[in-house]
């Protein structure tokens, strides 16, 4: 149900500047939202953190966060290539810190679209032996996604059993259809790239005004890349952080997440989800468009 947020940031045939009078605030509508107490989650709706908590969510976060900070070098060295360094890292590390995403994620949830019975049965599940291994699974492959070479290893076993016709394989798609997995997080990337252009736009990095149709093309350009690398990696990801669980095991979370409780915490997910990469795309390229100016952000 978690996904990698896939960000493919590409500037081609959009001419860059470095403007005078930087502005370094973000603009009102993007302003970090201020999360009230009675707004934490424990607060407002204990049972539903607990759920969270059982499914490892938060263990996601941390690790979704340093994927985020590791991203840095990559995203200076294209686009404003060896004007970053320590002042751009620090930057990036401030957007990606754990806090702020958690803070942000459970502000963003919709509660409402969880009733306690859906709770009720998620919680049964996530907090049985077999959710237990789901999670652990799931954190443990996250992780270790973090060494390029660990998701290697794991994208060339799926793909040796994708040509083998293995009935995991089978489960893996069964599965990503169920919680239609491929669409939401195609759809979700290609509004986090949305908004990584409107980003760079609102800080000053273009030399002329790009309207929004334009930058639309572009990103839409970028559909059949982001869905292809999002079926490869779901399907390497996913043969690691479940490659412990029997067929059986593998079908009982594929009924679980084909139940009303399972579709609700899915949808519920990507909705956070969307609201907070959203939001971190935005801020990632409004802070570019600073150092693509030649400015400290």
């Amino acid at each position: 149900m978690l996904r990698r947020p896939f960000l493919a940031f590409t500037i081609a045939g959009f001419a860059l500047c470095a403007p005078a009078g930087f502005a370094q605030s973000a603009p009102p509508a993007m302003q970090a939202q201020v999360i009230a107490p009675d707004a934490v989650l424990g607060a407002r709706a204990p049972e539903l953190r607990a759920l969270l908590g059982a499914m490892g969510l938060y263990d996601i976060l941390a690790i979704m966060a340093a994927e985020g900070r590791e991203s840095a070098p990559d995203l200076e060295a294209d686009m404003f290539p060896g004007q970053g360094g320590a002042a751009w890292m620090a930057v990036v590390a401030g957007i990606y810190a754990t806090d702020k995403m958690t803070a942000a994620f459970e502000a963003a949830l919709p509660v409402e679209r969880l009733s306690d019975a859906d709770i009720a049965s998620l919680r049964a599940f996530f907090e049985s032996d077999l959710g237990a291994r789901i999670a652990a699974g799931e954190i443990a492959a996250r992780q270790a996604f973090l060494d390029p070479s660990h998701e290697q290893i794991a994208t060339d076993l799926a793909e040796e059993r994708a040509a083998q016709n293995h009935p995991r394989i089978a489960q893996l798609t069964e599965f990503n259809i169920v919680n239609d997995l491929v669409e939401r997080n195609v759809s979700g990337a290609l509004n986090a790239n949305f908004a990584f252009y409107m980003g760079l736009s609102d800080g000053g990095a273009f030399a002329a005004p790009i309207p929004e149709e334009m930058m639309l093309a572009q990103v839409w350009d970028q559909e059949a890349a982001i869905r292809a690398e999002t079926v490869q990696w779901l399907l390497a990801y996913q043969t690691l952080a479940y490659e412990d669980l029997s067929d059986a095991d593998m079908a009982a979370y594929i009924a679980l997440s084909r139940s009303a409780a399972g579709q609700a915490i899915n949808a519920s997910l990507f909705a956070a989800f969307d609201i907070v990469f959203n939001a971190i795309s935005h801020d990632l390229g409004r802070a570019a468009a600073g150092f693509i100016a030649g400015e400290d952000t």
